[in-house]
Formats: C-alpha cells, sequence, structure tokens
C-alpha cells in the first residue's frame, strides 16, 4: 500500500535561520512525521542562485522531504512594500496539488486550492477578533484596514476545510459562533515545542553557561539576564519592552533581544534614546539551537505582545526550566502557574518591570520543576505523533478495501 502524502503549504524556507512560531510549528510536524507518510513542503527559496518551480528531494531534521520552492525571498523577517502572503497566494495560483493531507498556516493561499482535491486543514494561530481590534500601527496587520473584506474572504474560503485548528480557545470558540455550521470541523490544538531540543539543565550546569554567557558579552559575571525571542513586528510591541526595561533600572540585569524585524531600526534608537546601549544586546535573528541555548540559561522569558495565539517561543522557555512574564493575550495566561510566571494586569513599562522584578528577585518562587511541568502537555513527542495518528486513522478508513465475505 502507498503512503499518505502529506503537503505542507507556507512562505519560508525551513534551512534558513527564521523567525516566527508558524516556521517553528512547520519544522516540528516535519521533523516528528512518522515513517509512513511522504511528506512535501511548499515554500519559498532564499538564495537567488538556486532554481524555483521545480521539486526536490532533500533532507530536513533527518528526515527526508519533497520540497517545492515558489519563488525567492532572501529575507522573510522583515517584511517588503508587497506582502509575502500575497506574493505566496499569487505564485499558487494556477497550480492545482493533489495530496491526501494539505496543511495551511493562512488562510489567503487558499483561494488557489478551493478546487483541490484532499483533506486540508487550516490553522489558526492567533485570536483574530483580538488582533483585528488591537489599537496601534495599522501596518501591523494590513487586513485592519479592511476587516469587512477579510471577514467576507474567509466566509467564502472556510467551507473547504475538513478541519480548522486553533491554539487559541477563544479563537476556536469565535469560529464556532461565526460558523455554526462547521461546529463539527472547528476544534482546540495544543501548539507543541520540540522537547528534543528545549530541555533543562542541572543547576549547578545552568550557572557555569550563564557565567560563559557573560564573559563572552563583556559584562559582569554576577549579570542575570531577560530574553524576548520573536520578530520585532508591532505585534510583539517590543518598543514597549524596551521601555518596561527601562523602568526597571535594576543592577546586573542584562536584556537579550533575539529575532529581526521592520521595527528593528526604532528600537534601536529607542534603546540609544534611554541609554540602554549597554544593557540591551540585539542578537538578530539565531538558530533553533542557539535559541535553546538562550533559554537555557536565562533568568526569565518576556513577552510584551498585544496579541497572541499560543507563542511557541513561550513554551520553549518553559520547557527549558524558564519562568514567563507575559502581557495579558493569548493562551499563555491560562497555562501559566504561580510557580511558572507572571501575568501583567496591564500592558505597560511599569507593570511588566514589577512583573520582571518580581521573578528576578525571587527566583526560588519559580522553579526549574515547575516551569518544565507546566511545558510538558505540549511536548511535540506526544501532540504531534497525537495529530499523524489521526490522520493516519482517517486515511486507512478511506482506503480501506472490504473484504469479500
Amino acid at each position: 500500500m502507498r503512503k499518505p502524502v502529506i503537503t505542507i503549504f507556507y512562505q519560508f524556507n525551513p534551512w534558513n535561520a527564521t523567525i516566527g512560531g508558524i516556521q517553528t510549528l512547520i519544522n516540528t510536524f516535519i521533523k516528528y512525521a512518522p515513517s509512513q507518510f511522504e511528506v512535501k513542503l511548499v515554500g519559498t527559496n532564499t538564495d537567488p542562485k538556486k532554481p524555483v518551480g521545480k521539486w526536490q528531494q532533500a533532507e530536513f531534521a533527518g528526515r527526508e522531504i519533497a520540497f517545492l520552492p515558489l519563488f525567492t525571498l532572501e529575507d522573510d523577517n522583515v517584511r517588503s512594500l508587497i506582502p509575502t502572503t500575497l506574493k505566496y497566494t499569487a505564485a499558487l495560483l494556477g497550480h492545482r496539488f493533489a495530496s491526501d493531507f494539505m496543511h495551511f498556516h493562512r488562510i489567503e493561499p487558499t483561494i488557489a486550492a478551493l478546487n483541490w482535491q484532499g483533506e486540508k486543514t487550516l490553522f489558526i494561530h492567533n485570536d483574530i477578533q483580538t488582533q483585528m481590534q488591537a489599537a496601534g500601527n495599522k501596518k501591523a496587520i494590513l487586513w485592519r484596514r479592511f476587516p469587512a473584506a477579510y471577514f467576507a474572504l474567509e466566509g467564502l474560503l472556510v467551507r473547504q476545510f475538513s478541519q480548522i485548528l486553533s491554539c487559541n480557545t477563544d479563537a476556536a470558540q469565535l469560529y464556532k459562533q461565526r460558523y455554526p455550521r462547521l461546529q463539527d470541523r472547528i476544534a482546540y490544538i495544543k501548539n507543541s515545542f520540540d522537547n528534543g531540543i528545549f530541555y533543562p539543565l542541572r543547576e549547578d550546569e545552568r550557572e557555569i553557561k550563564r557565567r560563559e554567557l557573560a564573559s563572552r558579552l563583556g559584562v559582569d559575571e554576577q549579570t542575570r539576564f531577560i530574553l524576548f525571542a520573536g520578530r520585532l513586528h508591532p505585534q510583539k510591541d517590543p518598543i514597549l519592552l524596551v521601555r518596561a526595561f527601562a523602568t526597571l533600572n535594576e543592577p546586573h540585569i542584562h536584556l537579550l533581544v533575539a529575532g529581526d524585524g521592520e521595527l528593528g531600526v526604532e528600537m534601536r534608537a529607542e534603546i540609544a534614546r534611554l541609554g540602554l546601549v549597554d544593557k540591551i544586546t540585539m542578537l538578530g535573528a539565531v538558530t533553533q539551537s542557539q535559541l535553546a541555548e538562550l533559554h537555557r540559561v536565562c533568568n526569565v522569558f518576556v513577552l510584551s505582545s498585544a496579541y497572541e495565539g499560543l507563542p511557541l517561543v513561550v513554551l520553549e522557555a518553559l520547557g527549558s526550566g524558564t519562568p514567563v512574564v507575559t502581557t495579558q493575550c493569548g493562551e499563555t495566561p491560562k497555562l501559566l502557574t504561580a510557580e511558572s510566571g507572571v501575568v501583567c494586569s496591564q500592558r505597560t513599562p511599569s507593570c511588566i518591570a514589577d512583573a520582571l522584578r518580581k521573578v528576578l528577585l525571587h527566583p526560588g518562587d519559580y522553579p526549574t520543576e515547575s516551569c518544565v511541568q507546566t511545558a510538558k502537555p505540549y511536548a511535540a513527542s506526544t501532540v504531534v505523533e497525537q495529530v499523524y495518528s489521526e490522520m493516519l486513522n482517517r486515511w486507512e478508513q478511506r482506503n480501506s478495501i472490504a473484504l469479500p465475505v
């Protein structure tokens, strides 16, 4: 019997040091795909010298996959004048990908898929209602300028999906209310982190690695580290984080920023304006293994977002034994315990600073074991494997041939 084929659609190259929870989740789905499946990825290229528009066999995370780059996108960490999603959607038009399973992580590209045959799944990564209503820069998501148009398009496209899976319980409930006829197709799904990469160190090892990091950065060996990791985008509001760090004003505390994006220039200007150049290090985009090393040695991870689903980076921090400080957004406040982090009651510099101070000055209140235990239900080794197991069962049922009596 042939293998079932899963084709994943998203505008990125998995071999590039890209930033974003969607990309990380897709990488995890590739890595943990059982051998019973044939895996394909329709993405983008990063090297203009390499061909596009042709299937190629490749290896990712020890897994053989078929990869089709639709066009060249040299840096997907920074938005261009024409949204990448629009380019990707246009590149899909005219293609017809037949596949047993198709996974989509943005709805716009599924315009091209309306007549494709196969089981289609749409993953919802943000609380779309909060995302549309969020105050601030309208450029954070262009659909915020035209919400009626977005929901009209969504209403046209959602009917084609066999499953609509959201990592945010509020978003899952919203979709059930918005599309009552599709209720049985809509469900909450746990986001998952790669627990083979994100794991804690023993306390003595952690202390040694922290001192080594301090030495590499040329700061006092007693320095404790706050980590932010993510795209420098209005959704994540890194400018608010810089102002919160200025408000914190504690000695021997250093902020590490792993990520890149359109707010990079503005963020550096704000750091300089506040006189924090020696207390904040901008690391740029880092690899997954480098991020894992940072999680294992930092004292606290911070999230200053305006809206979220369930950020993978939060699960990665907790899985590494690091407590989390978060704004009141997305699913994170619902999973954190009193021993694994602090939820800020207000999204202000002073409130975030107070939460960070609480964790930094009382580390014993947030033990490694509690953080790891909070993340445990979201480990990819169980979550992703369960998803594939259910997919395989459905495929076998569809393709079973009744034996003669």
